[in-house]
């Protein structure tokens, strides 16, 4: 009993299996891709009151969604995991006015590959120093895709 029971199992899972490939259901991440010129890159060095010129191709096997840049502090030295470059680090410290930018994008509809390219304007009254720049890319159908990498923030020159 407990084999015929077993068989009619596996023999639903298969027909679900089956069906789900052929209802073209999107198994993949969306690629964070460094074609071209990508900025940022891990290590950069801007100014208070530059911008920063962002700039990587998006693609996806289906569809993209949309993404997302979020830039905040690393004055604690924390990690987010994707990148294996190391920066130089200055010494750890308490934020005062630390930068926090985090603004979603859209990406138009039917779209598979998207060249983004943003100004994001550095504030020139915040701390100065180790800040994390991450993209976040997600697919329509809910994957996405991190890349996190180190920059610096310094002092205009005069």
């Amino acid at each position: 009993m407990k084999t015929k029971n077993s068989y009619k199992t596996i023999a639903m899972l298969m027909s679900l299996c089956a069906l789900g490939a052929c209802s073209g259901t999107d198994m993949t991440y969306p690629v964070i891709t460094s074609i071209g010129v990508p900025n940022p890159i891990d290590c950069q060095v801007y100014k208070k009151g530059e911008s920063i010129k962002f700039n990587y191709i998006f693609t996806d096997d289906t569809e993209l969604g949309n993404f997302n840049i979020e830039i905040h502090n690393n004055f604690d030295h924390h990690t987010h995991g994707t990148s294996s470059v190391e920066c130089e680090m200055e010494p750890k410290k308490q934020p005062v006015n630390p930068w926090v930018y985090n603004k979603d994008f859209v990406i138009p509809s039917g779209t598979t590959t998207y060249d983004a390219s943003i100004d994001i304007d550095i504030p020139s009254d915040i701390d100065t120093g180790n800040y994390h720049f991450m993209i976040r890319l997600t697919d329509r159908a809910g994957w996405q895709q991190i890349k996190a990498m180190g920059i610096k923030i310094e002092e205009q020159e005069e």
